[in-house]
């Protein structure tokens, strides 16, 4: 079984809200590194009343890009995945701005799955981002 094609060509648009399905968009911060490709990128589901998952770092350009593109629409939650450097640190901002709820799963177990699972107590780790 083939795995998924991974596109390096990828155009990121940075600041600017794009669609990828009916139902999705996202918006890439220009914070382009070995651990986030491009660019870290923020998603936003729905239309009219919308919830925001991994905001991204605390970027203002980027928060202002978010906030614009999302003028005249209702943020009902911010949704975090994960605690990383490039995910999580704007959802203050953007909470303060439009009063949506941040929502996520508390700290990672230091210890997850199965015996010899490859996991660690530094949770807060930047450099082993996937993005």
């Amino acid at each position: 079984m083939a795995g998924p094609q991974f596109n390096a060509e990828f155009d990121p648009r940075y600041g600017e809200l794009v669609d990828i399905s009916p139902m999705l968009r996202r918006i890439v911060c220009k914070n382009p590194s070995m651990f986030t490709f491009h660019g870290t990128g923020t998603y936003v589901i729905g239309h009219g009343d919308v919830a925001i998952v991994d905001p991204g770092p605390r970027d203002q350009a980027h928060i202002e890009a978010l906030l614009q593109a999302l003028d005249g629409e209702t943020v009902r939650h911010i949704l975090i995945t994960h605690t990383h450097g490039d995910h999580s640190p704007a959802s203050a901002a953007i909470a303060d701005a439009t009063g949506a709820p941040v929502l996520g799963y508390g700290p990672h177990p230091s210890h997850a799955g199965s015996e010899g699972s490859n996991t660690d107590d530094d949770d807060d780790d930047d450099d082993d981002d996937d993005d």
